[in-house]
């Protein structure tokens, strides 16, 4: 009796004994490939499998820690399990996972490498095979795809491409030597091109009562029509309407007297109007009298403003204007302002009754040169170079200020300014 315990107990110790599977050491130096050591987790998984003396070897996931690029791990071959299998090796560093790869081990008695045991391309042990990924899977794809333009029914390889009110992309109509315009037509290079009318004055009384006035031709489209009222765009079917060339302000829009309107529109192809091509002709875009001040601080008694995108690299701007000093005992400062740069800027004394001055501005793709000139009537001539960096893309203001140097009730008046625009052409 005590003999068959004695052997049963043999037995059940024999069982582990002879199940312990053999281990493969994995034994490395990582490093990056601009020679750095490489400092991470290596995230290793596998599915469940039998060794090689039949050890039983359940799915599971380890993680192994790479410090300088060091790391250690005792592996399960995996040659001779059954089913044929691999280990899943993943690379994290800095929180994400890098890349990752598979290893087939193989029996040694000495440590490996993982070159030794990386799966090549060619090796007869793959991943099983995986259901294709669908778009909807990966988060955002779907949504960025339906921003991609799509090509139109009108889509043709090797032409110019137009977009069509769907937002999908058609072929340009025409022949291959015609220009393409921005609204996707096409018609012949040269000859008889659209014009352009840049800040023409409506014409008609601007009284405060009449509320109709002309252009010199008819907008073509209409829709090209931008008009301004004092610098502020005005709304069709809302400030006014337009038929042919004639504009009609509606009931509580009409213009009040001082009011500036003027307009930018595209014309009929055509060579001239008026005998007169309007495309490069001087524009006067500003022309009115100013307001007085008596205030110690800088203020503005007149301004005219460019609406974005009029003023183009090649134009030349033209401003005059002329102050009228009321009193004999306040010493006074004025000054224009290009943008927010300076054209003209100088102190007055008490004496200058009156202050005349001018200057121009060239304008370029990085903002204008500027030249100025002024004089009084004590005040000694002087002229002034200078260069802004405002951008000439958004509007821009033409400002023309005074401050008086003591408190006083002596006022300052701007008798009248003028903006003239030379369009390049």
């Amino acid at each position: 009796m005590a003999i068959a315990r004695l052997v049963a107990a043999a037995f059940c110790v024999a069982i582990p004994v002879l199940g312990q599977p053999l281990l493969t050491t994995i034994q490395d130096v990582l490093y990056k490939a601009d020679g750095t050591r490489f400092d991470g987790l290596l995230m290793i998984s596998w599915n469940s499998f039998e060794s090689a003396n039949q050890s039983n070897i359940v799915q599971q996931t380890m993680t192994v820690k790479v410090v300088n690029g060091n790391f250690r791990v005792q592996l399960v071959p995996t040659t001779d399990s059954n089913p044929p299998t691999y280990y899943s090796v993943k690379y994290n560093s800095d929180g994400r996972v890098q890349f990752e790869e598979t290893w087939v081990v193989g029996s040694s008695t000495t440590p490996l490498r993982v070159r030794d045991v990386r799966a090549s391309v060619s090796s007869p042990i793959q991943p099983p095979s995986q259901s294709p990924i669908q778009q909807s899977d990966i988060v955002g794809l779907t949504a960025d795809l339906a921003l991609r333009p799509v090509k139109g029914p009108g889509y043709s390889a090797g032409r110019a491409a137009a977009i069509n009110p769907a937002g999908a992309l058609e072929a340009v109509v025409g022949n291959p030597a015609d220009c393409v315009l921005v609204d996707g037509t096409s018609s012949p290079c040269g000859g008889a091109n659209p014009q352009f009318a840049d800040g023409e004055p409506l014409t008609g009384a601007v009284d405060g009562s009449n509320n109709t006035f002309t252009l010199s031709g008819p907008p073509s489209p209409a829709s090209s029509l931008a008009l301004f009222r004092n610098g502020i765009l005005q709304k069709p079917g809302l400030d006014y309407t337009l038929t042919g060339s004639t504009v009609q302000f509606l009931t509580g829009a009409t213009p009040q007297t001082g009011d500036t309107l003027l307009a930018w529109y595209r014309l009929p192809s055509a060579g001239a109007i008026g005998g007169q091509e309007l495309a490069s002709s001087p524009v006067v875009t500003c022309s009115a009298a100013g307001t007085a001040t008596s205030s110690t601080s800088f203020t503005s008694l007149g301004n005219c403003t460019f609406p974005a995108n009029v003023l183009q690299s090649g134009d030349r701007v033209e401003i005059h204007f002329d102050l009228a000093h009321q009193g004999t005992a306040a010493a006074f400062e004025f000054r224009v302002l290009w943008g927010g740069t300076n054209l003209v800027n100088r102190p007055a004394a008490a004496g200058d009754a009156m202050i005349a001055g001018k200057g121009e501005a060239g304008v370029y793709n990085g903002g204008a040169q500027l030249r100025a000139e002024s004089w009084g009537t004590a005040l000694a001539y002087a002229a002034a170079l200078g260069n802004a960096a405002d951008n000439i893309v958004p509007p821009l203001t033409i400002d023309f200020q005074v401050k008086m140097s003591t408190a006083t009730a002596e006022t300052v008046t701007l008798r009248n300014f003028t903006v003239i625009r030379y369009p390049a052409q």
